[in-house]
């Protein structure tokens, strides 16, 4: 199994990543301010608009070192990487299944099946463990109602059809979400998912983290061999990891989501954390930035026992792991891939 190295999370809008000897040098003003051995790092991402030395992509082109470019505000805009893993006639074989909507949809629907039943899991959860403080009937009967679309889900063969089914199960997760917010209620509300801007905290914070997820989600498939590019729920379009948003589908609940609502109820992040623009996006301060991505590190090395592998892995290497298993389905090596379903 992959090790779980350190990706390096660069807040400050105003720093200029450069390659010093075999180490990443981060400057502020032409002043050093940290120096980091590239041999401990596994991925960079940064936020901000200094951008990074030609000898330093080089570098981490060279050792496999993935560089993430994020707007300050949290938007993904590009990412380098080395040279493609794996072999053509993986990637050729995941070219072939996205030109063929069945086979396609043989796939996507585990996908969806894995989504709809981790966000089971989280409004689960909170019944079992806040029964006193939430509205139980609401979310019992949203999780009923999730439980008949991951049935229909299951036995989909139509992507469109697939899409409509998730479009329904999101929108019914969505509507008893809020009642997973214990605290800061009169802060942290959601009444929607909005986004592109997001218009309250809630959004802003679960926003900022499926663009980090989506970006490490991407990583790791291109680190098995396989196009984040090409999806198959997700259909073609230029820029985006169509793939990746895939895969992301079934882990957005168990690791987005499940952090949001823990940084929420453990009252790790407070109203004076977030800054309301002109245009009404709400987005988080650089301080509540940084605070985020420490917080999102720590949690990434955690473990927890695998449901498909019986195997302890640390919380940041399951997109690898689900990567992985998306790969061994497309070689023939299982009979259908697996989602991760965390109870």
């Amino acid at each position: 199994m992959k090790n779980l190295l350190n990706t390096v999370y660069v807040s400050d809008p105003e720093i200029y990543l450069s390659l010093k000897g075999q180490n990443l040098n981060l400057l502020k003003e032409n002043e050093t301010v940290a120096r980091i051995p590239l041999h401990n790092i596994e991925a960079i991402s940064t936020f901000g608009h200094q951008g990074a030395s030609p000898a330093l992509m080089s570098e981490c082109m060279k050792q496999n070192i993935s560089i993430s470019f994020f707007s300050s505000n949290g938007r993904f805009r590009g990412r380098v990487i080395g040279e493609v893993n794996g072999n053509v006639t993986l990637r050729k074989k995941q070219y072939r299944i996205s030109e063929d909507e069945e086979k396609s949809a043989k796939i996507a629907r585990h996908m969806i099946v894995g989504k709809i039943f981790n966000c089971e899991q989280i409004l689960k959860r909170t019944v079992r463990d806040h029964a006193l403080r939430v509205d139980t009937n609401k979310v019992m009967k949203a999780i009923d109602r999730l439980k008949v679309s991951r049935s229909e889900a299951g036995n989909c063969t139509s992507l469109d059809a697939l899409r409509g089914i998730e479009g329904n199960a999101a929108s019914v997760y969505y509507s008893a979400f809020e009642e997973c917010i214990l605290n800061q209620k009169e802060v942290f509300y959601f009444n929607n998912r909005n986004r592109r801007p997001p218009l309250d905290p809630v959004n802003a914070m679960l926003s900022f983290s499926y663009s980090l997820l989506a970006s490490e989600t991407a990583a790791s498939l291109e680190g098995v061999g396989l196009d984040s590019y090409v999806g198959f729920l997700h259909r073609d379009r230029p820029g985006r990891t169509s793939l990746a948003l895939d895969v992301m589908e079934e882990l957005r609940p168990i690791v987005a989501d499940r952090f949001v609502l823990k940084m929420i109820n453990r009252q790790q992040i407070t109203k004076k954390d977030f800054i309301v623009k002109e245009n009404k996006a709400v987005i988080l301060t650089e301080d509540a930035r940084k605070n985020f991505l420490q917080l999102w590190q720590k949690e990434k090395q955690e473990t927890i026992t695998h449901p498909f592998l019986k195997e302890k892995i640390q919380w940041g290497l399951i997109p690898h792991v689900q990567a992985l298993l998306l790969a061994r389905y497309l070689r023939g090596d299982l009979d259908a891939y697996p989602p991760i379903l965390i109870r």
